[in-house]
């Protein structure tokens, strides 16, 4: 096992790159970028940084030749022969050769293209152009740099023995909640915290920890190249950027509220099994289900990532019941925010109602919560997302309305389509 305060007081990049892969990245990402591949590859798509936490001014925290140097380590990156090798050849979801062959000979030659960055009040303007699916894989290497440079920004102002005994704290305190989830009868749960992690190097040690400490309850990291590395599996299925692009596309209201299931349609095509994971929240959890085909309350489960966690499970209990399905026999993964005791509560109110699942994401790899002077390591919210297709502005809604993106103009048209009326807001922490 890697001593990581060890490794941080002798830090040098180039043994320790904040990326390592093109594959250190989440499963989703891949999966949703063959589907790109497939059925909108020309497609012109703009990301861009955005800090919800606008109090955690980056600039000035994180020199910025040094993210220059990582942001273009990155693009010397290939795919490994091994990784290529695992990808063509593993079985995921039960399911053997899962990437087409056409699009592993275009993974295997791809090098991420380039990237605009500025500063601006305190913050980095960080931006990627190109087609959809080359310019897509650029989001989670760009969160985990400037995440893992806070980190190190803080840590580089601690002697040897402090950065001992931070990692200790927060060893122990991991350890205490994989403890306490140990007590949860059934529980089900997965390493969702690539993107807000503390460093690689932590991501990688709290894997082994919930490996030992919760056995067959882990069911694995959405982190592939820990999944390849670990020989776990790699979990995932599709995200927000789906129909945010393909709603950007669309020409008329009637084409923009078809939109979201028209991505679901695509992969329909492409997957089965556990894969068809429903994602409603894009454009407002009630109105998506409220209109939803039919064929669509046959698929595995639902993801719940914003608003109200257990209001959004109960809404989709209903629904399937309205649909004539058995919820005992779906699938909710929850995913937001969450840490050890939404997780108890949440488990608790709906084992035995529904398949219970959790994707633990910042909470795990990034809680050094009252571990250093002034809460410097704190987690905060940091996001990369599609904000324009084709010239298009992109908007998300979102059941949670701070979580809400796009132009003022084009978030009311949207509401209006999609039949948003009054939301709660919940404070976003990560």
């Amino acid at each position: 096992m890697v001593d990581i305060a060890t490794r941080v007081w002798n830090h040098k990049w180039k043994i320790d790159p904040i990326v390592r892969s093109l594959i250190d990245t989440d499963f989703y990402k891949l999966l949703m970028c063959q589907s790109i591949f497939r059925n909108r590859p020309d497609t012109t798509v703009t990301f861009s940084l955005i800090n919800r936490s606008t109090k955690v001014r980056l600039a000035d925290l994180i020199d910025e030749g040094e993210l220059r140097e990582q942001l273009d380590h990155v693009r010397t990156l290939g795919l490994s022969r091994g990784e290529s090798t695992w990808l063509r050849g593993n079985t995921f979801y039960g399911k053997r050769q899962m990437f087409r062959p056409d699009f592993m000979e275009w993974f295997e030659g791809l090098r991420l293209p380039a990237y605009h960055l500025e500063k601006r009040d305190g913050q980095f303007e960080l931006t990627f152009e190109g087609r959809w699916p080359d310019v897509m894989l650029w989001e989670i290497p760009a969160l985990s740099i400037l995440m893992e440079l806070r980190s190190r920004a803080v840590l580089q102002t601690l002697g040897r023995f402090e950065l001992q005994v931070l990692y200790a704290r927060a060893m122990t305190k991991l350890w205490e909640k994989i403890e306490r989830l140990r007590a949860t009868p059934g529980l089900r749960i997965a390493d969702f915290g690539t993107r807000r992690r503390h460093s690689f190097l932590w991501q990688d040690w709290c894997v082994q920890a919930m490996q030992e400490g919760l056995g067959a309850a882990f069911t694995g990291t959405s982190n592939c190249l820990i999944a390849m590395r670990s020989e776990l599996e790699a979990i995932g299925t599709n995200a927000h950027e789906l129909p945010m692009v393909y709603a950007a596309l669309s020409d008329s209201d009637a084409e923009l509220a078809q939109a979201p299931y028209q991505v679901l349609s695509d992969w329909q095509e492409e997957h089965d099994g556990n894969l068809r994971i429903i994602l409603p929240d894009t454009f407002g959890t009630a109105g998506f289900l409220q209109n939803a085909p039919d064929w669509l309350a046959s698929w595995t489960g639902i993801r719940i990532d914003s608003g109200d966690p257990a209001a959004g499970a109960e809404t989709a209990i209903r629904w399937w019941k309205d649909r004539g399905e058995d919820p005992r026999q779906k699938l909710v993964i929850f995913s937001d925010g969450l840490d050890v005791a939404e997780i108890e509560r949440l488990h608790a109110q709906f084992a035995g109602r529904v398949k219970v699942s959790f994707g633990w994401g910042t909470m795990l790899t990034n809680d050094f919560r009252g571990l250093a002077a002034g809460d410097a390591l704190a987690p905060f919210s940091l996001v990369c997302k599609a904000v324009s297709a084709n010239g298009r502005p992109t908007v998300k809604l979102s059941d949670n309305p701070l979580k809400a993106m796009g132009p003022t103009a084009e978030i009311a048209r949207y509401k209006r389509v999609f039949g948003v009326g009054v939301q709660k807001a919940v404070e976003v922490v990560v």
